[in-house]
């Protein structure tokens, strides 16, 4: 493809280069004598057996002859080349499109023409695709009919080397056809550089998305997946309804669907603990006690099979299950005054009372930690600064180690690693939230966030892509993305989720998950989907 730079031609001297070019044609093919039957052509073309010369065209000429393989256009009066628009004309080696006032080329317009070896389009007015044509990119995959090609001219353009070019250099690289240099006009990195030097590597065009994938018709404070016999559950907590849901995930229809319900008047929060070959359901309640269930195979249903101690458990807000040394444990925050955070031990006939951990200081959440081999937990606390406790293995209890920073008012701690190093998310109902970073013996200040109103805020890693999801009461839920070179989080993506309670990753199969309970509207399942900005 060749494209020169030059003035539009005017009318008068079109018409007398038509009336010329075929008296001359038509003169030489009769050598003298009288000639021939001239071939089918549209009005607004001159024709001979394999060209034609078209001026004032309102469309792309369809009754040309078969074998034609020069098509000239001029001054055409239409201005979008479309899909495919040449195909009626496969024989095609030589086709020149300059001097009109075309200001699109659309995906594939040269779909079809496998013997295309010229093409030139130049001075017109196209506004997306090619030389001196003030172009700054063009339709993907362009070139990629004409096999054949042999020249491409796209000097005199302002090309922005960005996602949507990225085909073009895979294309120079694999492509036999002469192209000229051609230079980067922006982004900043790339100006002024050629094309043809760029690396695909250089293009950073994935990027992900959070999408609603349903819509679960009800509130929700908590939400717990499992998976149990080979299927994957969520377990959630519903106050409004009076009961913890079950829902299981359908593999074929690809959502969550009903399962079962355990009847619970005031849950705040259900989590289930799949161990030694068991299923078992610990739901906590405001009111009227807290209670543990187990799935009975032979009937197919929940059954409660023991209470919690309501005189330590007297108003539940979080549970956190794990294993020690091949024990099964679950702990489980207290936020009343006279109450305590307690932790249970499992043993062959079911959950018992093992330590009363930190009473009296209105928990509000725990997170269970191992760093460097040792297990830890951390009491988020309305009265405190988050207090870090060390596991003991003589006396298999939990002993205090110290707090983390002087925050208050803490309202969920949760904790993530990247690669080597250990942090922490703390959330602040008042103030700002902050991430912490474990640096030997403490932890670290590494990030204020604003986060007026917020109960929740959760990190979690979708492959290698680590996330955290900051919800509010008053405003919209931050999902941030976190940049390992500056070892802190930077805004990704807004989600319109009301007063949530949780954010809780489920990976199910190929779709990977994000649940968003809420106290106040419909609890949202988003689809984290990954995006290619060169397609």
């Amino acid at each position: 493809m060749e494209l020169r730079h030059g003035r539009r031609m005017p009318g008068g001297q079109l018409s007398a280069l038509l009336l010329l070019l075929a008296s001359s044609l038509l003169w030489g093919a009769a050598g003298g004598r009288r000639p021939p039957r001239p071939p089918p052509c549209p009005p607004s073309c001159s024709c001979t057996r394999d060209t034609a010369f078209c001026v004032d065209s309102k469309a792309v000429p369809k009754n040309l002859p078969p074998e034609v393989i020069s098509l000239t256009m001029v001054n055409a009066a239409f201005t979008e080349i479309r899909e495919a628009a040449f195909a009626h004309i496969p024989s095609l080696q030589f086709l020149l499109l300059n001097s009109n006032k075309f200001t699109l080329i659309g995906d594939n317009a040269f779909a079809g023409l496998p013997h295309l070896q010229y093409l030139f389009i130049e001075n017109n007015d196209i506004q997306a695709s090619l030389a001196n044509n003030n172009l700054q990119t063009l339709p993907r995959d362009l070139f990629k009919p004409l096999d054949i090609l042999s020249d491409l001219d796209l000097r005199g353009n302002s090309l922005a080397c960005d996602c949507k070019i990225k085909w073009l250099v895979e294309w120079m690289e694999s492509t036999n056809t002469t192209v000229p240099a051609v230079f980067c006009s922006s982004p900043g990195q790339f100006e002024g550089q050629r094309i043809r030097d760029l690396a695909l590597g250089d293009f950073q065009c994935i990027t992900t998305d959070f999408v609603v994938h349903q819509v679960l018709p009800f509130q929700a404070v908590s939400a717990e997946p499992y998976t149990y016999a080979s299927d994957l559950y969520v377990a959630l907590a519903q106050p409004g309804a009076s009961s913890c849901a079950v829902l299981k995930w359908d593999y074929v229809e690809r959502k969550l669907r009903d399962f079962d319900r355990i009847p619970a008047h005031s849950a705040v929060h259900c989590k289930p603990i799949v161990a030694q070959g068991q299923l078992y359901v610990v739901v906590a309640q405001l009111f009227g006690g807290s209670y543990i269930y187990r799935w009975d195979t032979a009937v197919d249903k929940f059954i409660k099979i023991q209470d919690i101690d309501s005189q330590k458990t007297r108003k539940p807000n979080d549970i956190e299950a794990f294993q020690i040394e091949g024990e099964w444990y679950f702990v489980i925050a207290d936020s009343s005054k006279a109450g305590s955070t307690s932790l249970y031990r499992l043993d062959q006939n079911g959950f018992y009372s093992h330590q009363a951990l930190h009473a009296w200081h209105r928990d509000t959440d725990v997170e269970y930690v191992e760093n460097d081999g040792k297990p830890r937990l951390i009491i988020a606390s309305s009265s405190q600064a988050p207090v870090i406790y060390q596991w003991n293995r003589a006396q298999k209890q939990f002993a205090p180690q110290g707090e983390v920073g002087e925050l208050l008012d803490v309202q969920m701690v949760k904790h993530f690693r990247a690669k080597r190093e250990h942090f922490l998310c703390l959330s602040r109902y008042i103030g700002d939230s902050k991430v912490v970073r474990w640096e030997g013996q403490r932890f670290v200040e590494l990030q204020t966030l604003p986060s007026r109103g917020s109960m929740v805020m959760q990190p979690f890693a979708v492959g290698q892509r680590r996330y955290m999801a900051l919800g509010s009461d008053f405003s919209f839920t931050h999902v941030y993305l976190w940049d390992e070179e500056k070892q802190k989080f930077g805004k990704f993506q807004e989600l319109a989720v009301q007063a949530p309670r949780a954010f809780r990753y489920v990976p199910a199969a190929d779709v990977q998950l994000l649940l968003a309970p809420s106290f106040k509207a419909n609890t949202l399942v988003y689809r984290h989907v990954v995006v290619d900005l060169s397609l």
